[in-house]
């Protein structure tokens, strides 16, 4: 009875994210996109806290791996593919902007591939579809504000090279960082208390425009870390 509970507590937040999900998706059809982006940022905290407390109570289930992909899906597939292609619509012919849609497919490609590997515990494959969300999330924010990227990202063909490109790292075999802890200890989490400290530092700075910086800096630790690993192999060798 009480491991029932137990399991039934992060399963309840991740419900939480979809129910975000769900109502960025029918805000954005009733064209407040903003609120909609703001319910992606509370559904990435949501999608932590679930694994969070999945590993504070001792919590695993199967079902509860299967709902967080399905939540992830909702939110951050099917709602930032909807944002790309209410934005692509407004500069981009019509047939263009159902390229946006590929979001939401590689999103689902990439969790399918989650969950039946057993690889990505402590590095992950391809982008998360949750830092994908996130960084669509921030683009229209940025459009409606008044910074060096807005001019750039008024160019549809622009916009959809970003969303093409940001789809593909969701699928191919890249190897990037997982930002989970299994302790708090400095040493062999350089790379994460790095991006924490960065990505602060900018939020500060930049407001929105820390998003797609923090994961570009992401991005860049990741690459850094491999040939950290290959270099550190030729020597022991």
């Amino acid at each position: 009875m009480i491991q029932t509970i137990k399991k039934a507590i992060p399963n309840t937040v991740t419900l939480g994210n979809l129910t975000c999900g769900l109502l960025g998706i029918v805000l954005l059809f009733k064209g407040d996109i903003e609120t909609a982006c703001y319910l992606i940022w509370l559904a990435a905290l949501l999608d932590f806290l679930d694994g969070f407390l999945a590993r504070l109570l001792n919590a695993y289930s199967e079902i509860g791996k299967q709902l967080d992909s399905l939540a992830d899906l909702v939110t951050f597939g099917v709602l930032p593919a909807l944002i790309y292609y209410k934005i692509l619509l407004i500069y981009l012919p019509v047939p263009w902007a159902y390229l946006a849609f590929v979001v939401a497919l590689f999103s689902a490609l990439r969790l399918a591939k989650f969950n039946i590997d057993e690889e990505q515990t402590v590095d992950f494959k391809g982008l998360t579809t949750t830092a994908n969300g996130i960084l669509t999330s921030s683009i229209p924010l940025i459009l409606v504000g008044d910074s060096f990227l807005q001019p750039l990202l008024t160019n549809g063909w622009v916009l959809l090279v970003i969303c093409l490109f940001f789809s593909a790292l969701m699928v191919i075999p890249v190897t990037l960082f997982s930002l989970k802890f299994s302790n708090f200890k400095i040493r062999g989490n350089e790379s994460r208390y790095l991006l924490i400290v960065v990505a602060v530092i900018l939020i500060i700075a930049l407001k929105e425009i820390a998003i797609p910086l923090t994961i570009s800096f992401y991005l860049l630790l990741s690459i850094l870390a491999i040939f950290r690993r290959k270099t550190d192999k030729k020597i022991l060798q």
